[in-house]
């Protein structure tokens, strides 16, 4: 028995965050694929940063390109691009088959400095979508105000967008909105939709990360309001993913979202992100086990997946105890907690964590540049 074949029963999708030239040339994410059901890949700047900055595995192909005059980011452009097309790849036959299920993606993201630039993101999105140059492609765009808009306009011409950095349930309705008003300009315009894909990345354990420490300090305090915020701790992230998925029910439903499932549209799959476990006393599966229910994603580490495999327990909880998840939302407003100024908080934060990243692997890379030319 394996948990990750398993999985596919429940109708979730298990997509691997994190690419290297590694496991593109030593087979390892071919078996992956072959073995234990993956159905997709997810790239960030911290990932590539690992992979690039990490490792000696791009250093023949950075010399090469520095000798031809190419710049930082032009080479590390090219190289994200060329990882990217070979997970595409591998991931085609499963694209292309009949059960796809909207599977077989692979995720690349615009930079991280755009995150506040409408403009930029769409030119970066449409040059990434044209590099990359494969139907099984998804553009990351972050769901930040900037990114909204973008995020309609790119639906509307056909792109294939994973939309990142969503934590607060507003936040995702905006993107819902997004993916559905780019579907219906897209119709209007004469186009079909039938290829038309998107998920909506919500990320989860960032969440406990910042409450748990303000929930366990007013438990610390004693009294009423110590009882309830020690009864919250570890349940705010799960709860929030439970009822975006109630959301997510209700809004691809109704006449509206009818309209275009008659051109033949797709929902916008709910993808949990951020899933691999911060904190030390809870379950490493906490984030995966917890949310699984039809037409999901979970993208989580490669060590999760490995701890999936071993002992996972897979069963349809996604919608288990919503009475609970809907009450502790409710309760936080009582001990002053105002979730959607975290979330806001979370979502400016996810952006500089992804900007730290991406700063220090194009400086790695030019370091790497600059020794090619000097040894020239």
């Amino acid at each position: 028995m394996n948990p990750l074949i398993d999985i596919r029963h429940l109708d979730q999708s298990l997509w691997l965050d994190f690419i290297s030239r590694q496991v593109l040339t030593n087979g390892e994410l071919k078996r992956r694929i072959a073995e234990d059901a993956l159905r997709g890949v997810t790239s960030n700047p911290a990932i590539f940063e690992k992979a690039i900055g990490g490792s000696a595995d791009y250093d023949d192909t950075i010399r090469e390109q520095a000798l031809q005059g190419k710049s930082a980011e032009e080479i590390y452009q090219g190289l994200a691009v060329a990882d990217v097309q070979a997970a595409c790849d591998l991931f085609r036959e499963l694209f292309e088959s009949h059960d796809n299920s909207s599977d077989g993606y692979v995720s690349l993201e615009v930079s991280p400095e755009l995150a506040d630039d409408t403009e930029g993101t769409l030119a970066e999105a449409r040059q990434l979508w044209q590099a990359v140059d494969r139907p099984n492609v998804m553009i990351k765009v972050p769901a930040t105000p900037a990114g909204i808009p973008a995020i309609r306009t790119l639906i509307s011409e056909g792109l294939n967008i994973n939309v990142t950095l969503i934590f607060g349930l507003d936040q995702y309705q905006a993107v819902a909105e997004a993916f559905i008003a780019g579907l219906e300009d897209r119709a209007q315009a004469g186009h079909s939709l039938t290829n038309s894909n998107s998920v909506a990345s919500f990320f989860l354990s960032r969440i406990d990360v910042l409450l748990d420490p303000m929930l366990e300090q007013l438990a610390a305090d004693g009294g009423d309001r110590g009882l309830l915020a020690g009864s919250l701790v570890g349940e705010v992230a799960i709860a929030c993913a439970k009822q975006a998925y109630q959301r997510y029910k209700e809004i691809f439903a109704g006449p509206r979202w009818e309209a275009l499932v008659a051109k033949e549209a797709n929902t916008q799959r709910l993808l949990w992100a951020s899933t691999g476990n911060k904190n030390p006393k809870y379950d490493d599966l906490k984030y995966v086990e917890n949310l699984i229910g039809p037409r999901t994603v979970n993208t989580i580490p490669v060590e999760t997946m490995d701890i999936f495999k071993q002992k996972g327990r897979p069963a349809a909880r996604l919608e288990e105890n919503t009475d609970h998840a809907r009450q502790v939302l409710a309760d936080l407003p009582k001990l002053d907690l105002d979730l959607d100024k975290l979330t806001q908080q979370l979502e400016k934060e996810g952006v500089q964590k992804f900007k730290e990243p991406f700063a220090k692997m194009l400086a790695s890379v030019e370091q790497k540049r600059q020794q090619a030319l000097a040894a020239d």
